[in-house]
């Protein structure tokens, strides 16, 4: 789509040419080639994973089957793991040749649908002190001989300090960061392999400890990780349109169907004040003069969720739309 971000329909999806090629740049100098496995989930779009494949990195970290599906129907499937449990493998099994599939497994019930299903490889998902999916780290050598003893190859363990990636203070991040690496690294001395999969955008930098890092937000950033002082530019906005003005707020046409809100709300460019967001609009007090017609920005405070609910984000030069991605990893 050419035009300008006058021509979209709103609310849209925008993301910044600039800061996001400048994004992509420093992460892969930062964490060069193998070094990072990109994670799909935050932008679920395969024309941005191409561009993170063009900087370097050549395996990718998924969500969910469908982001599995895309990935290797886009031709990026050479190095695929899903950072997830599933009880029926059989559509990631049915890639074939066209993808390598590891599967992350915590349990005796999903390392048999893994076996089950075909699934050749797997890791050892390890709780490392996010009360989410994951086994006990002494239970981690036990669980890859029971993988082993079913066919399956162990490449290695895996382990998400999701509840640190995003703490404020970077002295906490660093030592929770290094406990919670500890686990992992004692449950990898158990299982084996060659992979010590962990981290995310809040902690790229601080996790030396993983042999890889699966840090996804840092391509387009939120206002979450846009307080912890990282190297990265925001690059995603919602674009909307003013359609009321008072004499004491403004409303513009997004609303809660057009952003992740479990971080809050989002922000706005210009000094302007979000108040109320509802299903269809966000009324905000303006910094100075709007008026109806009136394009405004907000950022996210959570991109992953906002990007899920778009069809497709709109890259942009100033106000030139230059491209139109599809978001096309959505659903599951």
């Amino acid at each position: 789509m050419a035009g300008t971000v006058h021509d979209l329909t709103t609310p849209a999806l925008i993301v910044d040419a600039e800061a996001l090629q400048r994004n992509l740049a420093e992460m892969a100098r930062a964490l060069p080639g193998a070094r990072l496995r990109p994670h799909v989930k935050a932008h679920k779009c395969t024309a941005l994973a191409k561009r993170q494949l063009e900087a370097g990195h050549r395996s990718f970290t998924c969500a969910t089957v469908r982001e599995m599906e895309g990935m290797a129907a886009a031709g990026l499937g050479e190095d695929l793991l899903l950072a997830n449990e599933v009880l029926d493998g059989s559509r990631l099994a049915a890639l074939g040749d066209l993808a390598r599939v590891t599967v992350a497994v915590d349990s005796p019930e999903t390392i048999e649908a893994a076996a089950a299903s075909g699934i050749r490889e797997v890791v050892i998902d390890v709780n490392v002190g996010m009360p989410r999916c994951g086994c006990s780290p002494d239970d981690a050598g036990r669980l890859a001989d029971l993988a082993r003893s079913r066919g399956l190859e162990v490449r290695g363990v895996m382990g998400y300090e999701g509840h640190v990636v995003g703490l404020p203070d970077r002295g906490a991040r660093e030592q929770m960061t290094e406990d919670a690496m500890k686990l992992l690294l004692r449950a990898h001395a158990d299982v084996g392999g060659d992979l010590v999969s962990a981290g995310g955008t809040g902690t790229f930098d601080i996790n030396t400890w993983a042999t890889e890092i699966q840090a996804g937000s840092y391509a387009l950033m939120d206002t979450a990780y846009g307080e912890l002082g990282l190297p990265f530019r925001q690059a995603v906005f919602v674009l909307a349109a003013v359609i009321h003005v008072s004499p004491t707020h403004a409303v513009a046409n997004a609303g809660l169907k057009a952003f992740g809100m479990d971080h809050g709300n989002p922000a706005m460019e210009g000094g302007h004040q979000v108040f109320i967001v509802s299903d269809e609009h966000v009324t905000f007090v303006p910094s100075g003069s709007v008026k109806v017609g009136d394009l405004v920005r907000f950022v996210p405070a959570h991109v992953d969720p906002t990007v899920a609910y778009h069809e497709r984000m709109h890259l942009v030069d100033g106000e030139d739309v230059i491209d139109t991605w599809p978001v096309d990893l959505r659903g599951w």
